[in-house]
């Protein structure tokens, strides 16, 4: 009777651990039966629609029914959180690992555990600063091209005009997009003879920061000329800002609002007038993460380098259809 019972109890037991193993492995993002191509992604944060946008385009693309696993990491805007994940997915094995990073600095040591893993580095928006040989290649925009052409905008648009009080609102510094479009604006203050930045601050692409930091220069400057905001986020917390303080801007108003990114919501603002000048900058990176995927599967070599195309909206050529052809 005693080994009868033994004998039941062991079987449980083992049937236990085996649910119990059934179990860890559905829930292991890196569990993968069907062999399917397995990518980690580190991503910046939530921190603007264009993140969500980027985001979502990504986990549309590599999806399980077109043959892929994707481990999505969040960073939550914390550069150790993006190099403990991609420590992790060397640790794991996965085929790819794409990066969109916090920062350009801060890289060469995991991204040479990741070469000698054999694993290929897709970067997208945000550049990084290393070796060109520590990854395979990069696609984004070129950040400071669309700082230039919001400069060549002001040029023309206040051309008759002598002196330019600018607020810059930056996003994130050390990021990509902040370096460029900050580069763009420097350079054209500094060949505009009576250009001049008359406040400077982060508001790290958040629409709440931007609000706190315009609020800040409202109460300092009674003149103001143009708000340079480094994305629609960020553009929205200014001019709710300049609404409470019951300041005109706009294309109505006396403060011109410079914006980046051309979300569906940014060319809304830009279509009111509420935003003078909105300059793309596109969010929609899976596929063409993809593209280069499938030629490394091939065995082929992509370009190192791929800019995507873009262009700007000016509040006073904006259509609706302008903004009924925007994916994000």
């Amino acid at each position: 009777m005693k080994k009868i019972l033994l004998a039941g109890l062991c079987l449980i037991m083992l049937a236990l651990a085996a649910c119990s193993q059934s179990g860890s492995n559905s829930s292991d993002p890196y569990h993968n039966p069907d062999g399917l191509i397995l990518i980690g992604f580190s991503q910046v944060g939530a921190e603007s629609d264009w993140r969500l946008a980027n985001t979502k385009s990504m986990r549309e693309t590599f999806s399980e029914a077109n043959g892929y696993k994707l481990v999505l990491k969040d960073a939550q805007n914390k550069h150790e959180n993006q190099i403990t994940a991609v420590r992790e997915f060397i640790s794991k094995k996965v085929d790819y690992i794409v990066i969109a990073s916090v920062s350009e600095e801060g890289w060469e040591d995991v991204l040479k555990d990741a070469k000698t893993a054999g694993i290929p580095v897709i970067i997208v928006d945000r550049m990084i600063n290393v070796p060109d040989d520590l990854y395979t290649c990069w696609v984004g925009s070129d950040f400071r091209r669309e700082g230039d052409t919001a400069v060549a905008w002001m040029e023309q648009t206040f051309k008759d005009k002598e002196n330019l009080k600018i607020v810059h609102l930056q996003g994130s510094m050390g990021s990509s997009a902040q370096i460029g479009r900050t580069a763009g604006l420097e350079a054209g203050v500094s060949k505009n003879a009576g250009w001049e930045i008359i406040y400077q601050a982060t508001g790290d692409f958040y629409e709440t920061k931007g609000k706190e930091v315009m609020e800040i220069v409202l109460k300092q400057y009674s003149q103001i000329d143009v708000v340079y905001c480094e994305n629609d986020n960020m553009a929205y917390g200014a001019i709710a800002a300049m609404e409470a303080a019951y300041k005109t801007f706009g294309v109505n108003g006396s403060i011109a609002v410079i914006s980046f990114d051309a979300t569906r919501k940014g060319l809304g603002e830009t279509l009111k007038g509420n935003i003078n000048y909105n300059v793309e900058c596109n969010p929609m990176h899976g596929p063409r993460v993809e593209a280069i995927i499938k030629q490394l599967e091939k065995g082929e070599t992509p370009d190192k380098l791929a800019y995507v195309s873009e262009e700007a909206f000016d509040a006073a050529t904006i259509t609706q259809e302008d903004i009924d052809a925007r994916a994000y």
